[in-house]
């Protein structure tokens, strides 16, 4: 056993090692690992039981059928003789196959590609004064779980597209379950929910042949927003880095719409949540994106349990914008039922209210991440909805939702669904009810069951509809004038944007409309650009081959707002991911060093070597994690350099493209890999042969994000500063769009 077994890395896939025999003597199931955690076991009604939160798991020792009839043989079917027919007879399996034939439920339309995670919530208690919502009050925790997802791409899809991602967070409160269902990105595309299905159908695959896949980068998605042209400032924050994320862990969160808080004395205010990630927001580069989605399609999912089973438990804090609840509803200019808006928080500071933290990952993906069911009407006493006309179409359209994905009325009856408070609904039966209710009256009111269930007042944390003057009106299908404004948001966004982070904006445009096939539609965009800004549409038209327009509107000027961009500051480290080249020359006490360092500052140490193993031998030798064969510069947040880089055993092209021409006098992949990372303004560090290594991947040694020293402890150092800003953006003079 080698003595730095006690850094843990994550990845393991069961719970004890599995032995090279088959195991053939009986054991009950193995429990799950020490980073899993089911939903909390209460009865489909609310009701705590007591068990054990894996008491819904398989039990015994012996394989059985559903009816839980123990079983000899399952690799065989009956038959009729050893070459004859199946026989219909054959119980087990009609069962085995019937089942398997109906094991997939229908995926979402949206946000089908998610990944979850058990977590706890625990209020500051400095809302109490503005809601009277019980989980807000001091001190309080609340169960969460936490679903992250792509918008577009079918379960089977990327990762790291360039996409919207969701973070939907179900409360599960002692008041009832309260769902905030909300995206990476403040605004929408749409401002009424009678186009949702319009966008979503413009964005996904063309229908005559399903591609493509996951992306927006194709003529119908282009051909709507540069009509509909109140999609022009989400469609922004979609071409900026907020759309290629470098973790959920780094992800920021909005509940989108604005909200309503009722304190107890009644009083109202308008709020917007959001989620704000202690480990800053980063994203990756387009490129490094790109590179992901063929060589880890799961990146984000792979990042958010390994980071959970290393115990970098990902944290955010949860804050409010606050309004006055007039009856414009307006603040500073701004419409806030307009969800294509947001409001920059130097007009409106984020308050913090409390503090999320994930620290369990799923025992079961379907039965949790998949079957979980979110929804925006899902409300406590102290928050309401507002009249924003995109989530009213949106409290209609969840529970529409989750009837037909999953079966029937009694979806929140599904474990990870159950509320954990107590259920007297008067629904009854219907498909998958797990319920056994008694009482002869589901019906209010009633005698015969002694009048329960009885109506409840505010004293007892009733919900209470807040009652709001609706002004005469004529019913009508248009919008406020208001929401006429489709280009100062996104002009604001851009404008707030660093040099460097303006030139991924340009990249973005420039690529996706260059997938686009049609000229007028380019055409059109480029005129909805020329609006936003003369000098990114210029840049674009650049970059497409196109002259840039003209703008048509005047649109107003706002000062920037310096919380849009992600660049700036220094934020914690845990949880990063640190590759260390090294090989059999190489100084192992050094290398252990390093990887102690890296472990207690809470980094994953991943040693690349020529070859799996031990470096040194088993006995005492510093266990190798990838080679360079599996490696890739997408894994890792910076890499030290502590060996020669020589040709591993297998660089050869037949057996890896990557090895390149025979001959040379380091790895071709150790090459690439160093090439990576710094074109990806990824840290580089070093001891001893790094600078050979630097010179062969023609990586200058002075330039910013360069790490050389004598020894671990200067280089391990250097390197936690570095990756506390992210990137070292300044390697590149960034131009900008006003180069």
């Amino acid at each position: 056993m080698s003595e730095e077994s006690n850094i843990q890395i994550p990845g393991a896939p069961s719970v004890e090692p599995p032995q090279l025999e088959e195991p053939t003597t009986p054991r009950e199931p193995l429990p799950p690992k020490p980073d899993q955690q089911g939903p909390e076991a209460v009865s489909p009604t609310g009701s705590p039981t007591g068990a054990p939160a894996n008491s819904r798991a398989q039990s015994g020792a012996y394989l059985t059928t559903a009816q839980g009839l123990r079983l000899s043989d399952t690799d065989h079917s009956l038959k009729a003789g050893r070459r004859g027919p199946v026989l219909l007879q054959d119980h087990h399996l009609r069962e085995k196959i019937t089942h398997f034939d109906h094991e997939r439920i229908p995926e979402r339309v949206v946000h089908a590609r998610g990944a979850g995670a058990h977590g706890v919530f625990r209020s500051y208690g400095s809302a109490s004064n503005i809601t009277r919502a019980g989980f807000l009050a001091k001190d309080v925790e609340t169960p969460v779980f936490v679903r992250f997802s792509t918008v577009l791409g079918s379960r089977g899809s990327a990762d790291t597209v360039r996409d919207t991602r969701g973070f939907a967070t179900k409360f599960y409160t002692d008041e009832g379950t309260f769902d905030l269902v909300g995206n990476n990105i403040p605004v929408f595309f749409i401002q009424d929910g009678i186009k949702f299905p319009d966008i979503v159908h413009a964005a996904k695959p063309h229908p005559d042949r399903e591609i493509p896949q996951a992306q927006s980068a194709h003529d119908t998605f282009w051909d709507f927003v540069s009509l509909h042209t109140e999609a022009q400032a989400h469609t922004m924050w979609n071409m900026s880095d907020r759309a290629i994320p470098r973790s959920y862990r780094t992800m920021e969160g909005f509940g989108v719409h604005t909200f309503r808080f009722v304190n107890a004395e009644g009083k109202t205010s308008l709020v917007k949540f959001h989620w704000k990630p202690k480990q800053g927001v980063h994203s990756l580069v387009w490129e490094e994106a790109q590179l992901i989605n063929g060589m880890d399609p799961d990146f984000h999912r792979r990042d958010l349990a390994d980071a959970i089973e290393a115990g970098a438990h990902p944290q955010w804090e949860l804050g409010v914008q606050v309004f006055p609840d007039t009856e414009e509803e307006f603040f500073e200019g701004i419409d806030l039922l307009d969800p294509t808006k947001f409001v920059p928080e130097e007009l409106a500071p984020v308050q913090p209210i409390g503090l999320m933290t994930l620290n369990a990952n799923p025992v079961n993906y379907f039965a949790e991440t998949e079957q979980v069911a979110f929804h925006p009407g899902h409300l406590v006493p102290g928050i309401d909805v507002t009249n924003d006309p995109l989530l009213q179409v949106r409290l209609f359209s969840y529970i529409d939702t989750q009837i037909s994905r999953l079966g029937g009325p009694n979806f929140s009856q599904l474990p990870i669904n159950r509320p954990h408070a107590p259920v007297n609904d008067m629904l009854r039966d219907g498909m998958h009810q797990a319920a056994v209710h008694g009482g002869a009256a589901p019906y209010h009111p009633n005698s015969l069951d002694g009048g329960c269930p009885f109506l409840a007042g505010a004293d007892v944390g009733a919900f209470i509809d807040v009652p709001e003057e609706l002004a005469a009106a004529v019913k009508e299908r248009k919008s406020p004038a208001s929401f006429d404004d489709h280009y100062s948001q996104a002009r604001l966004f851009f404008r707030s944007l660093a040099p460097v982070e303006q030139d991924h904006v340009i990249q973005a445009y420039t690529f996706e409309l260059g997938k686009c096939r049609e000229e007028a539609v380019r055409q059109r965009q480029l005129l909805a650009l020329a609006n936003i800004d003369a000098a990114l549409c210029a840049a674009v038209a650049s970059g497409l081959g196109m002259p840039a327009p003209e703008a048509t509107e005047q649109v107003e000027d706002a000062a920037p707002s310096p919380a849009v961009s992600q660049i700036g500051g220094a934020w914690p480290v845990a949880g990063r991911v640190v590759g260390i080249i090294a090989d059999q020359d190489s100084d192992l006490d050094a290398v252990r060093a390093a990887r102690a360092a890296l472990d207690a500052a809470g980094i994953v140490p991943l040693v690349i070597a020529p070859a799996g193993g031990f470096l040194g031998g088993p006995d005492g030798g510093v266990p190798v994690q990838r080679t360079y064969l599996t490696a890739r510069s997408t894994e890792f947040d910076a890499v030290i350099i502590a060996a020669s880089g020589a040709p591993a055993p297998d660089a050869a092209q037949g057996r890896d493209a990557k090895a390149g021409e025979p001959g040379a006098s380091l790895d071709p992949r150790v090459v690439l890999l160093l090439s990576e990372m710094f074109r990806h303004a990824k840290a580089i560090g070093g001891w001893g042969p790094a600078v050979t290594c630097l010179d062969a991947a023609s990586i200058p040694t002075d330039s910013a994000g360069i790490a050389l020293g004598d020894g671990p402890d200067d280089v391990v150092a250097q390197l936690t500063d570095l990756l506390a800003a992210h990137r070292a953006w300044e390697r590149f003079p960034a131009a900008g769009a006003r180069a």
